[in-house]
């Protein structure tokens, strides 16, 4: 076990769960990741190893068939996970997310029909905000639903959906103004529809279309597609809680399980990066010696280590934040910001540490270096996250004159 990113004061069973997810990594994910990653090919056979070890089911409560775990085992699975392959936590992740929805914000119909499922990765769920036209501005979107008797039909173009071929579950938010009169603030005025369809690309239902994957840099294998709903009908039922006007808050309420989770993917990479980087350096010799040897690199090292080291506290905190039912926003913010920062300076440092052969496909610090960038991007931009955290700060800090 590696003597950095250690988490203190974990049970037995989460400690059990920990090194039985290590091991699924060590032996299935590692040797093969590379290799599918430059084929862009979806890990079908790990998704089936997954399901296998109950981790679809990790944070869903036991009378619904999950594990009923915490957000912290959750999260520390997904460190394990992202530092064999980032993508197969991306996987989990909006999967996690939709079913912490249900479990929060879902009425008891939504939650019996769609939990049981989800926790043996029968229904695997997919969560859509972006647009075409917008990114972080949540309250521009224009996607709407429109109540038609005892159906909505819905309209527009959404756009970076993680899961969204391999999906049969995709919670959508749209603009929704039935009972909520002109000059309402837009966030009072959207709305979570759960939206049921068949895996795959194309018109997957009648008045939904899936067109193939986007093509990106890195974070390849799990899909990422646009969703487009031209007169898609959902049923009222299926009105996440049952209410208009409440997906605003249900999403962000996500969300932060979702920025806690990639605070964990950037550990899981740094510590992937940082597991090469000084590996290679003991391997590699100039001037007579290991470059270990060499200062320089040793300053590097331990940069690299003392990054991945904070990386994790701060993440195990909004992570056990979360757990005790206070506001995690703040540390949620912070985590994601830091870790997604130092994930791509270790990397690189590790790049670095490789020389020219760095720039190789053979060596596995070429896809990591790819990887690393998406995570500065996902579940919010650092930009965002300041926002986030200087808001919060001042509302902690009001001066008092």
């Amino acid at each position: 076990m590696s003597r950095l990113a250690q988490t203190h004061g974990l049970t037995d069973v989460q400690q059990e769960i920990l090194a039985t997810v290590r091991d699924f990594v060590d032996k299935e994910i590692l040797p093969v990741a590379t290799e599918l990653e430059h084929r862009d090919e979806y890990p079908a056979q790990i998704v089936e190893g997954l399901k296998e070890l109950g981790l679809f089911g990790l944070m869903i409560p036991e009378e619904y068939g999950g594990l009923g775990e915490s957000l912290l085992t959750y999260a520390l699975c997904v460190e394990e996970i992202a530092r064999g392959w980032m993508s197969v936590s991306g996987i989990i992740n909006t999967h996690f997310i939709v079913a912490y929805m249900l479990k929060q914000h879902g009425t008891q119909e939504q939650k019996d029909t769609f939990l049981p499922r989800m926790a043996l990765g029968e229904v695997r769920g997919a969560f859509s905000m972006s647009e075409p036209a917008l990114g972080s501005d949540v309250s521009a979107i224009t996607s709407k639903g429109v109540k038609d008797g005892e159906e909505y039909v819905l309209n527009g173009q959404k756009m970076w959906l993680t899961n969204g071929g391999t999906s049969s579950l995709v919670a959508v938010l749209c603009r929704s103004d039935e009972g909520h009169p002109e000059g309402t603030a837009p966030h009072k005025s959207m709305t979570t529809f759960l939206v049921e369809k068949e895996p795959g690309f194309g018109e997957v239902r009648p008045g939904l279309t899936i067109p193939g994957k986007i093509d990106k840099m890195g974070y390849k294998g799990v899909d990422t597609t646009e969703l487009i709903m031209d007169g898609l009908r959902i049923p009222a039922n299926r009105v996440l809680g049952g209410v208009t006007g409440r997906g605003f808050y249900q999403m962000m309420d996500g969300v932060e399980v979702g920025r806690v989770n990639v605070a964990a993917r950037g550990c899981g990479v740094a510590q992937r990066a940082f597991e090469l980087g000084i590996g290679y350096a003991q391997q590699r010799h100039t001037f007579g010696k290991q470059i270990a040897q060499h200062q320089a690199i040793q300053f590097k090292l331990s940069e690299m280590a003392t990054k991945v080291e904070a990386a994790h506290a701060m993440m195990v905190n909004a992570a056990r934040k979360k757990d005790s039912g206070e506001r995690n926003d703040l540390e949620a913010g912070m985590a994601k910001y830091l870790a997604s920062e130092y994930c791509k300076e270790v990397v690189e440092d590790a790049f670095r540490i490789h020389g020219g052969y760095g720039f190789s496909k053979e060596y596995e610090i070429e896809r990591l270096y790819r990887e690393a960038p998406m995570l500065l991007i996902g579940e919010g931009t650092a930009e965002i996250q300041k926002m986030i955290i200087g808001r919060r700060l001042l509302e902690e800090y009001r001066f008092q004159g």
